[in-house]
């Protein structure tokens, strides 16, 4: 009894935690604190230069004298502005028919890899090739194939094979050179495409297919309910990234013609730093830069919804 007695008055007292502790003991507190770093360095070099150009839109800044507030002024002028719309109709242009050409190749290349061919692996690392070579490199090796003079195109055409009997302007006219542009960013993007798609093809079970060949569907068939809705997911983030590199593309085009000839291959990109920078109007080049904006969200949006879809990931029907 005299022990009992002598342990209780000998037990520790219980101490509350600090508010220190209490903190720190917190989840939510220390999902903030991990997050902050990243969240401080998106503010600095993400959310700030956003706002910046946004507020840039709306005034009338020029380079070395500071702006006022004008509001809707810089837009109001661009919607008179032929070569602002002739931009708006080539970017448009542009990332519409690379996008399809690129994974309509892309797609046709990725199915071929993923089939039992010699030397897989050696080839998979030769197509990555023109995506991991410099755009500004590439860009000038594609002006000096387009050159009117001196073109190894124009070259094997007219003397090699006959076929011409002059060379192509392939960058003095603007319709050629827009043909060119898209030629040029198809090649750099056709390896993005595949080697993603190729990803996803790997992820398909072999068995599915042994299934399909075992009730005789067609290689047609065996695409259609097997490959396609199984790479819809795969397909629907690669759409968006290319869109979005393709829409926002500044340095093949800026490299190889500068938007000409006669502004006729401006993109949306190349024109609000012509404006902004060398034009030196701040305000007029921010504001083809926010034009930009509601097409970027629309592609965003797209794959943000297609992928919330969640049978549609699995291939099946959303109707119930």
């Amino acid at each position: 009894m005299a022990v009992a007695e002598t342990a209780l008055q000998w037990r520790r007292p219980k101490v509350e935690p600090s508010w220190l502790a209490r903190l720190f003991d917190s989840k939510t507190f220390l999902v903030i604190l991990c997050l902050f770093p990243a969240l401080g360095l998106l503010g600095v070099f993400l959310t700030y230069p956003l706002g910046l150009g946004i507020w840039l839109a709306f005034t009338d800044t020029h380079v070395g004298r500071g702006g006022v507030f004008v509001g809707f002024e810089n837009f109001d002028s661009l919607w008179y502005d032929r070569v602002f719309w002739g931009a708006v109709f080539y970017t448009v242009f542009y990332t519409a028919v690379a996008t399809v050409l690129k994974f309509g190749l892309g797609l046709w290349l990725a199915l071929l890899l993923n089939e039992h061919v010699p030397f897989k692996s050696l080839i998979r690392a030769i197509i990555l090739l023109p995506w991991i070579v410099p755009t500004v490199l590439s860009a000038i090796a594609f002006w000096w194939m387009y050159d009117a003079q001196f073109s190894i195109i124009s070259y094997v055409l007219v003397d090699v094979l006959g076929w011409r009997d002059t060379y192509i302007d392939f960058l003095g006219t603007p319709w050629h050179a827009r043909w060119s542009l898209i030629a040029a960013n198809v090649w750099r993007g056709i390896p993005f495409v595949a080697i993603s798609l190729l990803a996803g093809l790997q992820t398909i079970s072999p068995s599915l297919y042994e299934a399909a060949l075992l009730d005789g569907a067609s290689s047609w068939q065996r695409f259609r309910r097997i490959t396609a809705p199984l790479l819809m997911p795969i397909l629907a983030v690669v759409l968006t990234f290319s869109v979005l590199f393709t829409f926002t593309d500044f340095q093949l085009v800026y490299a190889v013609t500068r938007g000409g000839p006669i502004n006729s291959t401006h993109l949306m990109a190349t024109l609000a730093f012509q404006r902004g920078i060398p034009g030196g109007q701040l305000g007029e080049g921010a504001a083809i830069a926010v034009s930009m904006i509601p097409f970027l969200i629309f592609a965003t949006l797209f794959s943000y919804f297609a992928l919330a879809r969640r049978k549609w990931q699995q291939g099946e029907s959303n109707d119930d």
